[in-house]
């Protein structure tokens, strides 16, 4: 880490913190967390797929769905953030920045160029592409429903009567039954049992926490995660390993943050004018005790009470309650004193930012091996430029002598334009197989997660709008210093590029 003597040093690029708002942090007072998908990297390969099956099992014994959905598997690298599934009709999009369809898919067939255009691109007015018609995948958590989706819209489609629901109507019963294994504990059981098989450990966790914490900086948890749950996977990631390998439940944890917020329900959360009540949580039994905003309340039998031995490291543990509750616990003067890093941009950052006025840090795990890839192909994306260029002068040409051909020179007009027309056509198509070749490095069906084509993604537009910062995963904080001043790049116009 920073701090280390060996610290310091050039960061690797699959590693540094990207900005988008210049942020100092010598004016953040407090750095709070999510834990989901943010302080806990799950394995998709693992969490995913048990999340996937349990949704199943769940489709066909409580929703009766055909039991053939059982022996369907889950292939983890199909899908990507930034997408948009169109209920009413059965397709996935991925859009650009605009909220222009650059690729779609009606379950996993590929449609047409002209059936996108007929179904997205020929209308008055222009669609939001918003809930309740569309469902937006923006958590790495909502890529196995996702998948489920397509597979209903492919089975349905191929089986006329095995499934008499509307595309719609699937994917609210795919939506029910991944509530159904929440509810029910299925997921958060067998990851407690294991958590190592399910979530990636980070040895760079800790000393990232003590480090905050040695730059006098307070520290917090906020996770929709209840405490039993929270207080397994933080001593998995932050606790005491003993020496069979195995880590004994134990609360040490605890000492690398200030206040732990569990149940926190957000985006809800965030709202000033939420009143949820907050409870104090005793963190050995997991009872819940009244608070009058965080100060304990006397009860009314004195001996009901806990004695919090295991508090003694100075954190405190609640359940509930809303961000005036946390400002208040923390001494927070200004909002613009508190960074918040977590995965989901709208139950994360989104709200944090703009309800609040919170700084933001979002988490993309895929980042890492994108920037790793665009590194290692940049003289691909020289040639794609170059190809565009060369297309785009001849077409001028083109245009000019189909503008000024004259009878006289008729003949050898035609044989020119003919012959730019053979130009244009092989440039067109070199540069459109090379431009489909880049895109599958990135990924076979969906591209490069943050790009359609030369535009940004709608996923790139949103961690652009609503992230001061964003990196492949939290850690990377602590290879920077606590004090560090990130600034922005520059920003372009089109205008600019061509001159600097």
């Amino acid at each position: 880490i920073w701090s280390s003597p060996e610290g310091g040093r050039t960061i690797e690029i699959g590693k540094q913190i990207f900005c988008n708002r210049s942020l100092n942090m010598k004016s953040i007072v407090a750095v709070g967390f999510d834990m989901d998908y943010t302080l806990a990297q799950y394995k998709p390969e693992t969490f995913e797929t048990l999340a996937y099956l349990g949704t199943v099992k769940k489709l066909v014994n409580d929703l009766g769905y055909p039991t053939e959905l059982l022996s369907w598997t889950f292939d983890w690298t199909y899908m990507v953030r930034g997408l948009v599934l169109d209920k009413k009709r059965g397709n996935i999009l991925k859009m650009d920045r605009h909220k222009y369809v650059k690729v779609s898919y009606h379950g996993f067939r590929e449609m047409l160029k002209e059936e996108k255009v007929a179904t997205y691109g020929n209308t008055l007015i222009r669609d939001a592409f918003d809930e309740p018609e569309y469902a937006l995948i923006d958590t790495l958590f909502s890529l196995a429903e996702a998948y489920l989706f397509a597979q209903l819209v492919d089975f349905k489609d191929k089986n006329p009567g095995k499934i008499a629901a509307e595309y719609a109507h699937m994917y609210k019963d795919v939506r029910a039954a991944v509530d159904l294994c929440h509810r029910d504990g299925t997921l958060k059981k067998m990851v407690a049992k294991d958590p190592g098989r399910y979530i990636n450990e980070d040895p760079s966790l800790v000393p990232m926490l003590k480090m905050l914490r040695d730059s006098g900086r307070i520290t917090f948890l906020v996770t929709n995660s209840l405490w039993d749950y929270t207080n397994i996977v933080m001593n998995f990631l932050c606790g005491p390993t003993s020496t069979d390998g195995s880590a004994a439940l134990k609360f040490d944890w605890l000492q690398y943050f200030d206040v732990v917020v569990t149940g926190s329900a957000k985006p809800s959360f965030f709202h000033e004018e939420n009143r949820a009540n907050l409870f104090e949580v005793d963190p050995e039994s997991g009872m819940l005790l009244n608070t009058d905003n965080g100060t304990p309340m006397p009860q009314v039998n004195a001996s009901l009470r806990l004695p919090m031995k295991t508090l003694d490291k100075g954190c405190k543990v609640f359940q509930g309650g809303s961000v005036g509750h946390l400002h208040k616990l923390l001494s927070i003067e200004s909002s613009s004193q508190v960074l918040y890093v977590g995965d989901h941009i709208y139950g994360d950052i989104l709200r944090s930012k703009k309800v609040l006025g919170w700084r933001t840090m979002l988490v993309v795990p895929e980042l890492e091996k994108e920037v790793q890839l665009l590194s290692k192909l940049w003289k691909t994306r020289e040639q794609l430029r170059v190809l565009r260029l060369n297309r785009d002068q001849i077409e001028d040409r083109l245009h000019h002598i189909m503008w000024n051909r004259s009878s006289e020179a008729a003949e050898f007009m035609e044989e020119e334009v003919e012959s730019l027309k053979a130009d244009r056509e092989k440039f067109r198509s070199t540069h459109q197989q090379s431009q489909r070749e880049l895109h599958q490095q990135f990924h076979e069906v969906w591209g490069q997660l943050m790009k359609t084509g030369y535009q940004n993604s709608r996923f790139a537009h949103q961690v652009e709008r609503f992230a001061c910062l964003y990196t492949s995963q939290v850690s990377n904080l602590g290879l920077y210093s606590p004090d560090k001043y990130y600034r922005p790049s520059e920003d372009f116009m089109p205008h600019e590029f061509g001159i600097l």
